[in-house]
């Protein structure tokens, strides 16, 4: 048997690769930007900002999961993606552990949480769970001993926070009990739950989105103090019905015990991760009215102009962004469901300025939400800027989304202002997810500014 099967329990198994698969490739820049249970729709792997190194870190952890490979195997296959995407930075090297840390923790952590959402998928004819530390591990965690052989009813809230892995290298496992074999356990009746010990703990200090603050039970490591795979099954009978009506935030809060729900409305939608930035948007860069294009133009003539910036005229062209990501350029990007021109009155003249707000983006985000129109969920990317013209500031966005086949595809771009036909949005609404990039050293009245990425975050191109 392979080690990685002989540590977990059993050999791969069906509900454990499932829930793997299931999950959408989020591009992150901290460990802290999605947290417990939004685990369950995301993989991630810390500071992996582009796509093609985030799959093929992917499919080194899937192929771990679904043939039982070894660390050693794994090990192999990380260096080989290091060195085909020249990503450092994010591999151990800055910590004590190094690379033989670093890797540990991507492939035991997966490893552990599919293996513990396909368990709770298996569990859920037991009427009682049994907790089971492993008593082969050389350190163990004095809570999680105590815990060991502790007896609750599946439907026991102490479970939503103390079902393992509870911990990074955390072995312990849940077994399923029946009241007909409690007294092979010794017990006539199941057990009473514990009391729990909060501790508060600071995270991220090293986030471009700065620390937070959780609250997690004694012997539990922030982000596992919640079950792996239980939103996602509990989100296939509740959540993500496009016709049900919005919850009010009393009502998110009390099902999901998030009290901040999701932003609303068509900046952001309903999906994950919800954070905000500690800081402001960057002051706006001057543009003149060179800057503009003639009002008049057909819509057709706007968008050709845009294309024209990234070398796509009326074909399709491709452009590396701030982070070293490769996005389609194209008339869709202007372009509705129908395949109508959608460049709304006074946004036509406002082409360069957009192109130059991809080129040159002040912050890039990336969120997973969920798309009503397809009845999917999906990744979006936002690039936002914001340009001072005869002194009025206009926040820009530009958004990217995920498409069937992995191409990054142009969804909308427009600026933010009366206007048009809808009314202004707030910007503060597009800035929000996982930030990728942050522009540094921009400073009202300048022009334009040098690319460099947040620390650890991406490369320029």
């Amino acid at each position: 048997m392979a080690k990685a099967a002989a540590e977990y329990g059993s050999l791969p198994f069906k509900e454990q690769i499932e829930f793997f698969r299931a999950k959408l490739n989020l591009p992150t820049a901290h460990w802290t930007d999605i947290y417990t249970k939004e685990h369950d729709w995301a993989f991630v792997v810390a500071g992996a900002t582009r796509d093609a190194l985030l799959c093929d870190l992917r499919a080194a952890v899937e192929k771990a999961i679904s043939q039982g490979t070894t660390l050693e195997e794994f090990r192999r296959d990380f260096d080989s993606i290091v060195d085909k995407h020249g990503w450092h930075g994010w591999t151990g090297e800055d910590r004590k552990g190094g690379k033989a840390w670093r890797t540990r923790t991507i492939y035991e952590t997966n490893l552990a949480t599919s293996y513990a959402a396909g368990r709770y998928q298996q569990l859920q004819h037991a009427p009682l769970w049994r907790y089971v530390h492993a008593d082969w591990v050389t350190h163990p965690r004095p809570e999680h001993l105590a815990w060991d052989g502790l007896i609750l009813p599946k439907d026991d809230p102490w479970w939503n926070t103390h079902f393992p892995p509870n911990g990074w290298g955390c072995k312990c496992s849940v077994q399923g009990v029946w009241l007909d074999e409690l007294g092979d356990f010794g017990k006539k009746a199941p057990d009473a739950a514990p009391p729990d010990e909060p501790v508060t703990h600071e995270i991220g200090k090293r986030s471009p989105l700065g620390p937070r603050r959780v609250t997690v039970p004694a012997g539990i490591d922030p982000g596992f103090e919640y079950t792996p795979g239980k939103a996602r099954t509990e989100a296939l009978t509740l959540k993500e019905h496009p016709d049900r009506p919005p919850e009010t935030p009393a009502e998110y809060a009390k099902r999901t015990g998030d009290t901040k729900p999701p932003v609303t409305g068509g900046a952001s939608g309903h999906g994950f991760p919800n954070r905000r930035p500690t800081l402001p948007l960057l002051p706006p860069t001057v543009a003149t009215d060179d800057d503009l294009l003639p009002p008049g133009w057909e819509p057709q003539k706007y968008a050709e102009a845009f294309l024209k910036e990234f070398g796509a005229d009326k074909k399709e062209g491709f452009w590396k962004d701030a982070v070293g990501e490769v996005i389609a350029i194209n008339e869709e990007l202007f372009k509705d469901r129908k395949g109508k021109w959608k460049i709304k009155r006074g946004r036509g003249p406002w082409m360069l300025l957009l192109a130059r707000a991809l080129k040159e983006p002040d912050e890039i985000w990336a969120r997973l939400q969920y798309n009503y129109a397809t009845k999917t969920s999906t990744i979006r990317r936002r690039y936002v800027s914001s340009f001072e013209l005869n002194g009025k500031d206009t926040p820009v966005l530009i958004v990217f989304e995920r498409d069937s086949n992995g191409k990054w595809q142009g969804t909308t771009a427009f600026k933010n202002d009366d206007e048009g036909d809808a009314p202004a949005q707030d910007e503060n609404d597009w800035r929000i997810g996982t930030l990728l990039y942050r522009r540094e050293g921009k400073k009202k009245g300048q022009r334009a500014a040098s690319r460099r990425p947040l620390p650890g975050v991406g490369s320029v191109p």
